[in-house]
């Protein structure tokens, strides 16, 4: 009897079914891939807004851990997107990695907070005091591709999977289903025209007066 030979196709048919298999969860578990643009070569950058119920928060103060992290925020309302390393780069560069990263700021598709504030939920009403008080507000981020665009998109499904891109906008937005989520103030866009333009940004840890919202964006 020809053990050997019998041996041989049973080993080969468990290679295959192996292989066949560990296709299958290749498919089944993508995961993001770290290259394409922004590469560690490379920096960006995008303004970012915050609106609480009609109000734009001041400028998120300059980030402190620019030693562990590509993803910082300059004091003027300008996101620097320098990747360290293929945890930030390509698909990974996202605005999810920049709110992880910086302390107190947190959003999902439910919530959000700006730091020092309120957490703010899906149906919570918006506080006395705000311009949208007594409304019950949702969270809304709305993305335009560069500071010349005049039309935004409102971002479907978890806000914090959008991927950064160059000289990009971008407003966190906390309010009533069908408020127009604003741009971010024109202070922060011409600091980022600036920063696109020259390569630079100047950070500083002055925060803007909050402002009421004005007509733009993109509704909910």
């Amino acid at each position: 009897m020809p053990v050997n030979w019998y041996a041989s196709l049973v080993v080969i048919c468990i290679i295959g079914l192996f292989l066949i298999g560990f296709s299958r969860y290749e498919l089944t578990h993508k995961t993001a891939s770290s290259s394409g643009p922004p590469t560690t070569a490379q920096t960006w950058y995008a303004a970012l807004a915050v609106d609480i119920c009609g109000t734009v928060e001041p400028n998120l103060p300059a980030s402190t851990n620019g030693a562990t992290t590509g993803f910082t925020a300059g004091g003027n309302g300008i996101i620097t997107i320098s990747p360290k390393n293929a945890s930030e780069s390509g698909a990974n560069a996202t605005l999810g990695k920049f709110v992880t990263g910086y302390k107190g700021l947190e959003l999902s598709a439910t919530s959000l907070r700006y730091p020092g504030k309120l957490l703010m939920t899906n149906g919570n009403r918006c506080p006395k005091g705000t311009p949208d008080a007594g409304k019950q507000g949702f969270v809304n981020v709305v993305s335009w591709p560069n500071y010349a665009a005049k039309k935004g998109t409102a971002v479907s499904g978890n806000p914090t999977s959008l991927l950064f891109a160059n000289s990009q906008m971008i407003t966190m937005g906390f309010l009533p289903a069908t408020a127009s989520v604003p741009k971010p103030p024109g202070t922060v866009i011409t600091a980022l025209i600036n920063a696109v333009q020259t390569g630079s940004t100047t950070p500083t840890t002055a925060a803007t007066t909050p402002t009421t919202k004005t007509s733009g964006g993109a509704n909910k």
